[in-house]
Formats: C-alpha cells, structure tokens, sequence
C-alpha cells in the first residue's frame, strides 16, 4: 500500500480507526479487526485514550501482540478521562501520557495528538510537555485534532517563540479534523489552506460521514439494522437532502466502475494535504473494503464532476 509522511513517519494512505474497540465490539473481536488490517497492509491504528475509557487502547495492544514494532500507533489525549484528568496541562499530559504508553504496553508513541484545544491553557506549555516528551523517547511526533485554523496557526507561532527553527522539536506535524466529501468545513474555515501553508499533514476523521457514505442508506429505504443511522447516531447526517446527493455520487462512481466507498476515500487521497484516511471497523470484511478503497486516482475532471454534483465549485489542489 501506497505511504505517504506524517513528520517522519510514514504511514498508508488507508489507516485503521480503533474507535469501535471496546464499545462495540470486545478484546476478541478486536483481534480479525486488527489481523485483517495488518494482512490488507495497513500500519496506521489511530486510537484514543478516551475511546471506552481506555479499553480501545487495551484491545489494540493485545491484538497486536509482538508485532507492535511492525506499526505506526496514533493516539490521543485532552478530552475528559475523570475528575481531574483532562486538558492540555503539562503535568496532565506527563500522566496521560503514561497511562497511554501502560495500555498500548509500548514504551513509545508514534503520534501523540491533543484531542482538542484547552482554553485554560497556553499552547506553549502544552508544547513545551509535549517536546520534553518527545526529548525522553516516549513520543516520536506531536499533532493536534479540532483545532481551527487560528488555533493551528496560534501553535505555530508559540512553538517557534520557544524553540529556534533548528531545534529536533518540530512542533505539531498533524491535525486531525471532520472532513469527508460530505463536510467540506476544513476547506470553508481555512484548516486546508493553513495545513497547505505550514506543511501539515491532514488526518480526516469521519471519512464516511458516520456511514453516510458507505453505500449501506439509501433515500426511501429504512436504515440497516445494527447501523449508525438505525441507533440513532448523526441524525442530521441521514436527511432526504443528503441521501439524494448519495444517490447520485454513488451513480456517478458506478459509471466510473467504482463504489461510492472507493469515491470517498479517493476523493480525500486526492487531496495533496491528506496523508492517510482513517475509518474505524467492526469486521475484517470491513476492513478489507476500506483498505482496497483509496487506488481510484481521480482525474481533474472527474473532481470537477464530484463537485457539480454537490454544487460547488472546485477547491484549488
């Protein structure tokens, strides 16, 4: 599978989202998830210590096994865990930190990422924890998720008043934002063009569109038992608007010999700031439709028919 970078990691342009271990599917379930993803070629798992509470953490480390070396483990820090332990403290991070690296069983952190911006505290003590990190060998890169484009460009700006321009410590390699062909809001707010400027790589989550776009909801028809849409999840996602526009993205990719699936992933690969499509799994068939999604190598044209078909004008590349 195709590797694109991430500082300097380089990790598949299809990753594996562990978000689903632990809620919906157990320590078990987890192992053909995460065998499957690493026969397919992927080396990329994202996860969160927030994910279960921890669990999805745990569940990856075990499914892993020996092969942790063999992979790339993003995970993420800052949203609530329990009283007291949340944000984007320094001395909050040092403890996050550990109890991730406890149970990912790993003595590092491929990408360490702040799950979401802390008012209460000023980024450069955010980044000057997260370098003192990186300095002992406990994290390898540092990145951000939700972060608006103001907010990345504040974290530049404070990590180059701390650190000269030499300095081993780059700050934040990666934001990791909402976008898919159905949410254009990175592109509307300036995260793109931020990222094009800094040379940041950008990590969609959400690259279905909470399912939107797996093909499974069809306009007129009743959600899938067992799916997203069925248990209520993105209830403004699964409107008669939006399923139209599914209805014709996904005509428009069977004429190209393709599945909606493959449009969504392509169409982000697509993007020159995007470095690896995550999409969480409960299933190895799951995870192989997913691996195989992203080969479609758009044309302009065909971009520029993707955005006719949702009405409007194409984004410089």
């Amino acid at each position: 599978m195709e590797k694109r970078k991430i500082g300097s990691l380089d990790v598949t342009v299809v990753g594996l989202g562990c978000n689903n271990f632990g809620w919906r599917i157990d320590a078990d379930a987890t192992v053909p998830v995460v065998d499957a993803a690493l026969e397919a070629g992927i080396n990329f798992f994202d996860t969160a210590d927030i994910y279960d509470h921890g669990h999805s953490e745990e569940y990856l480390a075990r499914a892993l096994g020996t092969r942790r070396k063999d992979v790339i483990i993003a995970t993420k820090f800052g949203m609530k865990m329990d009283e007291g332990k949340q944000g984007a403290h320094p001395d909050y991070i040092r403890q996050a930190a550990e109890d991730s690296l406890r149970r990912l069983r790993t003595d590092y952190i491929d990408l360490y990422q702040l799950h979401q911006p802390d008012p209460a505290v000023p980024i450069a003590d955010t980044l000057g924890a997260l370098d003192e990190l990186v300095r002992t060998g406990k994290v390898r890169e540092v990145g951000a998720s939700n972060f608006s484009a103001d907010q990345i460009r504040s974290a530049h700006a404070a990590h180059f008043d701390r650190s000269p321009a030499n300095d081993h410590f780059p700050g934040f390699v990666s934001v990791q934002n909402n976008y898919s062909l159905m949410y254009r809001e990175p592109e509307n707010a300036g995260v793109i063009a931020i990222c094009q400027q800094l040379e940041l790589s950008l990590i969609p989550y959400f690259p279905l569109a909470n399912g939107l776009l797996t093909g499974k909801y069809r306009k007129g028809q009743p959600h899938p038992p067992g799916s997203r849409g069925q248990m209520g999840f993105g209830p403004k996602v699964f409107t008669p608007e939006n399923l139209e526009l599914v209805d014709h993205l996904t005509t428009f990719a069977e004429t190209q010999g393709h599945t909606i699936i493959e449009l969504a992933f392509s169409w982000l690969l697509a993007q020159k700031v995007v470095s690896s499509v995550i999409a969480g799994a409960t299933s190895a068939a799951q995870v192989k439709t997913n691996a195989s999604a992203g080969g479609w190598k758009l044309t302009q044209d065909e971009l520029r028919q993707v955005d006719q078909i949702l009405g409007r004008q194409m984004q410089p590349a």
